[in-house]
This record gives C-alpha cells, structure tokens and sequence, in this order.
C-alpha cells in the first residue's frame, strides 16, 4: 500500500475551540450576565413606573377618601351632638315651664282675693268648731284693704329681682282670740293656696270685764287682741310689668 504525503495521522490533528457568538446593542455585548442584569433593571425599572404611575395615585386617592371619612364622621358626631343638646334644652325648657306653672299656683289671684275675707272666716270658725260649749271663741273683728285693687311692687322691699314682675293686695287683719287659738289661725293662714306675708304682728291683753276685775283668773286662757298685715301677692301681667319697668327707668 502505497503512502502519500497528504496523509495525516488523527493523533497529530488539534481542535481549536469555536468561541460562542452573542448579539451586541450599544457596543455591548450581551452575555449571559450582562443580559440578566439588564433584565433586573428593566424588572425595577417597570416596577417603579407602577408604583410612581399605578400605586401612587391610588394610594393619594385612598389617603383623600380616608380623609373625606373622617371629616364626615366628625360632621356627623357634631349633628349628632347638636341634637341631643338640642333634645337636652328642650327637656329643660319644659321642665322650666312646669316649674313655673307650680310656682305660679302659689301665688294670689284676683278669684282667690274676692275670697279671702271667706276663707279667713272659715280658718277662724274651724277652731271654733272643736271647742267646749263654755270656752273663748275666736273672732275676726276687722278685715280692712288698704288698696282697693293690687299694686306694682316697686319699693324693693320683697328683693330688688322682683320690683315689677309682682303686685299685692295688703290688708288690715284683727282678731281675738286665746293664745292657742291665734297661734293656730296663723298657721292655718300660712296653709292658704295663694302665697300670703303676714307683716306687722302685734298681740295685746283683750280688755274684757273678767280681766279687768282685780285677782280674776280665767281659767280657760287669757284672750288676746292680734293685729297683723296680710299681703297678697300674685304676678303682674306681661303688660303690668312693661309698665312698671318703662316707669323704672324713667326715674
């Protein structure tokens, strides 16, 4: 077998290594690495653009929302207050009138004066009524107005908050009686439904014919003469008090 020169054995060829192609943009070669960092920063950057573009002003809005909310919570809790204060003053607005109304049934009034000398009598007569056949009987003697109709309080002498808002009717009371007999007259007085002042009380020794008679004892109770004022008071009209207050001022 003939060999030629162009003959090589397999043992003397050598195998150069064929380096890998990877594309290039910029001037840069994009290998694997540089392809993943590339990668990484677009993931960044687009995460940016949604937070910036996309969550921002999503979360701006949820933060206004927010705000709106608590705003009209407070608006509410206001309005909420505003009424119960409201329903609190209207509670003591009425209660206010019913006290009034109370109080106003405490005092005099042009009925009750037109009664009073009978009222006063049945006061003196129902002590009367319990005593013995023998014993002193109480009397009301004198029953005398010194104003023929109610007037103004003016002169302070019921406290200057009142001069203007009340009127009285004064009358000249004298009675006779025994010390216990008078004593519960006055308190029978004190019970009346108007609102009367008993004023100037005086008490004497009554001149009868046993106790004028030297060394006399009575044995049922020394009788005694009691003279007092009786004012009546009552409230005066919106235009009395108008009236009264222009007068005031006028001074």
């Amino acid at each position: 077998m003939t060999v030629t020169e162009d003959f090589i054995p397999e043992e003397s060829i050598e195998f150069q290594p064929v380096a890998p192609s990877y594309p290039k943009a910029f001037g840069v070669t994009l290998t694997p690495a540089v392809s993943g960092v590339l990668i990484a920063l677009l993931g960044l950057a687009g995460s940016v653009y949604l937070v910036v573009n996309l969550l921002m002003p999503t979360w701006q809005r949820h933060q206004e929302l927010q705000t709106s909310r608590d705003e009209k919570n407070v608006l509410v809790e206001q309005k909420q207050l505003a009424i119960q204060q409201t329903e609190q003053v209207r509670a003591e607005l009425a209660q206010v009138k019913q006290q009034n109304s109370q109080v106003l049934t405490l005092f005099a009034d042009e009925r009750t004066l037109d009664t009073l000398l009978l009222d006063l009598n049945r006061v003196v007569e129902s002590g009367n009524a319990q005593l013995a056949r023998n014993a002193p009987r109480a009397k009301l003697k004198r029953f005398v107005p010194v104003n023929q109709s109610p007037e103004i309080v003016s002169d302070g002498s019921l406290g200057g908050a009142v001069n203007g808002k009340l009127k009285r009717q004064v009358v000249n009371i004298e009675l006779e009686g025994t010390f216990e007999q008078t004593q519960s007259i006055i308190r029978n007085i004190e019970r009346l439904q108007p609102l009367l002042i008993v004023k100037d009380y005086q008490s004497s020794l009554a001149q009868t014919g046993d106790n004028q008679q030297p060394g006399v004892v009575q044995p049922r109770g020394a009788v005694i003469t009691t003279s007092f004022q009786l004012e009546a008071l009552m409230p005066a009209s919106p235009a009395e008090a108008a009236a009264a207050a222009s007068t005031q001022n006028q001074q």
